[in-house]
C-alpha cells in the first residue's frame, strides 16, 4: 500500500504527465499533491490534477519544501494509515517506472529506499555539487549515500511520525534526513534510477547560494556534533 507524495512550486504540464501515467500504471492508491504557495498562477494546473484523481493540498504562502513534504506526511498518516509513502519531484526529473521501482522495493524492504542517479549524466554545476555533498556526507556520517541531493525517496508507514519531527523547512529539510536517519541507525537503501535534466534543470527552482547554503549548513554542524546524541528518536 503506498501513496506518492509530489511537492510542487510553480507546477507545469509534468506533474499531470506524472500522475496520469502513475493513475494508469496502477500500483499506487493515491497521489497527494501539496502546493507550496504558488498562488493564481498554478490554478490551472492543479485543478486538472484533482481532476485527474489526485488529493492537492494547497499552502497560502511559499513556506519551503520541507514544510509541504511534512504537510503531506502529516494528510497522509491521517487519510491513508498504515501506507508507505514515496515522495517525487513533479518536474519531469521521475519517471513512472522509477517511482513504481522504488515503491515496490519500499512494500519489500521494510526502510527507507534511495532512488541514485548517476553523477555522469548531470549538469556540471549539478554534479559538483553533488559530489561534494556526498563527500561530506560520508567523512560526517561513514556512510555512503551516492545521491545525497534527489528527491525521489520512499519512505514506510512507520516513519512518517518520525519524519514529520525532523528539522527543517526548505531544501536542507531532505539533507536532515538523511543526517538523522544515520544517526539514529535508520536502515536505507539505494536504487539506481534514470538522470533527467530537462533544459539543464531550467525549471528547478533550487537557489545556487540560499538554498546550497541552508544544505551544506546543518551537514558540516553535524559532522562538528557527531559525537552528541540525537533527540530525534
Amino acid at each position: 500500500m503506498t501513496v506518492v507524495l509530489l511537492p510542487v512550486y510553480r507546477p507545469g504540464h509534468h506533474l499531470l504527465t506524472l500522475a496520469g501515467g502513475l493513475r494508469a500504471a496502477g500500483g499506487v492508491d493515491a497521489i497527494v499533491v501539496v502546493d507550496d504557495g504558488s498562488g493564481p498562477e498554478a490554478d490551472q494546473v492543479l485543478a486538472a490534477a484533482a481532476g485527474a484523481g489526485c488529493t492537492v493540498l494547497r499552502q497560502p504562502v511559499n513556506c519551503g519544501k520541507g514544510v509541504a513534504l511534512k504537510t503531506g506526511f502529516a494528510h497522509i498518516a491521517g487519510a491513508f494509515p498504515g501506507h508507505d509513502v514515496v515522495c517525487a519531484d513533479a518536474d519531469g526529473q521521475h519517471s513512472v517506472e522509477d517511482v513504481l521501482r522504488v515503491a515496490e522495493r519500499t512494500a519489500a524492504a521494510g526502510h527507507t529506499v534511495l532512488g541514485v542517479r548517476s553523477f555522469e549524466r548531470m549538469p556540471l554545476r549539478s554534479r559538483v555539487g553533488n559530489t561534494a555533498t556526498r563527500v561530506l556526507f560520508r567523512a560526517a556520517t561513514g556512510r555512503p549515500v551516492e545521491d545525497t541531493q534527489t528527491g525521489l525517496r520512499g519512505y514506510p508507514a512507520g516513519l512518517l511520525g518520525w519524519l514529520r519531527a525532523v528539522p527543517g523547512e526548505r531544501f536542507e529539510y531532505e539533507m536532515n534526513v538523511l543526517l538523522h536517519a544515520s544517526r539514529c541507525g535508520h536502515p536505507m537503501e539505494q536504487v539506481t534510477i534514470a538522470t533527467t535534466y530537462l533544459e539543464d534543470n531550467a525549471s528547478s527552482h533550487f537557489s545556487a547560494v540560499s538554498d546550497a547554503t541552508r544544505i551544506y549548513w546543518p551537514l558540516l554542524r553535524f559532522a562538528a556534533s557527531s559525537l552528541v546524541p540525537s533527540r530525534i528518536r
